[in-house]
């Protein structure tokens, strides 16, 4: 595959295939890149998690493995500060890290899938579509805002991420579903994770019935 030099944008949250991120851009060097990106062509980023640290002033320890983002939304202020409404569209994996100069850049390039779901692994993810709804109605049930649950599509290798993105699980489970090379290393991940957090939900669920 190709490798290409790309501004990056590490972040303490993870952003998979066919997520939206709003962001809101304060720190200067990422307003420098901002006006970079926005002469582009195609405007976009790479968004990776970082792992240690903190997302405002560098010394950060960031993922080899993120997203490639594009800008949908943009608005740029007075002051120079930004905000931006951007999608994730692909995987990226990242070959080399660049001097922060003046903003994190790094030689990335594509990661698709190496292989296509089978049947049984297009059945096995038909089956996580349904515990996914049913987590996500009984959540709202306790109360919390799971926002319009969404139309997944038939397709495993991008359903399993439009499943990572919208359930109510850790930045750290996002970050394991995102590495995971093929759709039928995800899919077990996902299966455990989901249920995991179907556990917690249902626990939840009845501590509430018992205090009513």
């Amino acid at each position: 595959m190709t490798a290409y030099e790309f501004p990056m944008f590490p972040l303490g949250s993870v952003l998979l295939p066919s997520m939206l991120l709003p962001l809101h851009i304060f720190e200067e060097r990422y307003r420098t890149m901002m006006d970079r990106v926005m002469d582009s062509e195609v405007p976009g980023f790479g968004v990776v998690l970082i792992e240690r640290g903190h997302e405002v002033g560098g010394e950060d320890q960031r993922s080899n493995i993120g997203t490639l983002a594009r800008v949908l939304n943009h608005e740029r202020a007075a002051d120079g500060r930004w905000g931006v409404l951007a999608v994730g569209v692909e995987r990226i994996r990242v070959n080399e890290w660049l001097p922060d100069d003046p903003f994190p850049r790094a030689i990335v390039e594509s990661w698709d899938d190496e292989s296509q779901a089978s049947e049984a692994e297009t059945a096995d993810y038909l089956q996580l579509c349904t515990l996914h709804r049913r987590l996500l109605a009984l959540t709202s049930e306790l109360g919390y805002d799971v926002g319009q649950i969404p139309d997944l599509t038939e397709d495993p290798t991008l359903g399993s991420f439009q499943l990572a993105a919208t359930a109510p699980i850790s930045s750290f489970d996002r970050q394991r579903l995102l590495a995971a090379p093929t759709v039928a290393d995800r899919l077990p991940l996902l299966a455990e994770t989901l249920n995991s957090a179907m556990a917690i939900v249902e626990m939840e669920m009845g501590q509430s019935l018992r205090d009513e």
